[in-house]
C-alpha cells in the first residue's frame, strides 16, 4: 500500500460517505455531522481574523495548539454543510502534529465525494478554509 492519502482518523468517515448512494445521501450525512460537531467555535467567537474568505456563508475557523503542543481546530458556520465540512476537517486534524496537520490534502474529500456532491463555490469555500487549516499548521510550526 502507498501513502496514506489522509490521516487515519478519517477512514472510518471516508468510508461512511463511499457507501453513500448519491448527492442527497452525501448532504444527509454532513447534516449529521454538523449536528453532533460538540466542539463548534461559538458564535461570539467568530471575528474578521478567523473569518474563511471566499464562503458564501459565513466560516470561521480558530487554530491553537493544547497544552501538550497538539494541533486543535474548532470551526463555526451558519450553513450546515459548511459545518458538517468543518467537523470532518476537525477530525482530521483534531489532536495531530503540526507538521501532520501542514501536509493535510483535499484527497479524502474527494474520495468521499464531495466534488460532485458541491456547488463550485462551495468548494472552493471548503478549499479555502482547508488552506487556512494547513497554513495555520504550517505557520504554528515556526513558533
Amino acid at each position: 500500500m502507498g501513502e496514506r492519502l489522509w490521516p487515519e482518523a478519517l477512514d472510518p468517515v471516508v468510508a461512511e460517505f463511499q457507501d453513500c448512494f448519491d448527492s442527497m445521501e452525501r448532504y444527509e450525512l454532513l447534516f449529521e455531522y454538523a449536528s453532533n460537531a460538540t466542539n463548534a467555535l461559538p458564535q461570539d467567537r467568530w471575528n474578521d481574523a478567523n473569518m474563511i474568505q471566499g464562503c458564501q456563508s459565513r466560516a470561521h475557523v480558530e487554530c491553537t495548539l493544547d497544552s501538550s503542543g497538539l494541533f486543535r481546530m474548532r470551526g463555526g458556520a451558519d450553513a450546515q454543510i459548511v459545518q458538517g465540512l468543518m467537523e470532518i476537517t476537525r477530525i482530521a486534524v483534531d489532536g495531530s502534529s503540526c507538521e501532520q496537520v501542514s501536509l493535510l490534502t483535499p484527497e479524502f474529500a474527494e474520495a468521499m465525494g464531495f466534488n460532485s456532491a458541491l456547488t463550485p463555490s462551495r468548494s472552493n469555500g471548503f478549499k479555502n478554509m482547508l488552506d487556512r487549516v494547513v497554513n495555520e499548521a504550517s505557520r504554528m510550526m515556526g513558533e
